[in-house]
């Protein structure tokens, strides 16, 4: 976690500034957790609600590896700008599961 705190500290910093005095601080057993994408491997996540943010810069089997992680009685919000992809000609998963969800009523797509 040591390497990755510096590339999550704006995400710790949003979180202490919309709580009272810092209640919503991530930690192991608390309520929010903060994970990047690469060490979702092997988790289930259960009575969750997940949030994926700049999901363009997903690649196809990352979107589908974190689509797969959402257990029982969760919920999942995707969000990113597909006119903001950064991948170097790979395709965007997040691009990709729109297309595949655009008739799926429990789905939402804004533009």
């Amino acid at each position: 976690m040591a390497k990755v705190d510096p590339y999550l500290r704006p995400l710790y910093d949003a979180l202490y500034d919309m709580s009272v005095r810092g209640r919503a601080a991530p930690d192991r057993h608390g309520t929010i957790e903060v994970a990047p994408l690469a060490f979702m491997r092997g988790r289930t996540l259960n009575d969750s609600f997940i949030i994926l943010d700049e999901a363009q810069n997903t690649t196809p089997e990352q979107m589908k590896m974190f689509l797969t992680r959402i257990g029982f009685n969760s919920k999942a919000v995707v969000t990113g700008d597909v006119t903001q992809v950064d991948l170097n000609g790979k395709h965007s998963g997040l691009a990709t599961i729109e297309k595949i969800l655009w008739n799926v009523e429990a789905s939402a797509s804004s533009t």
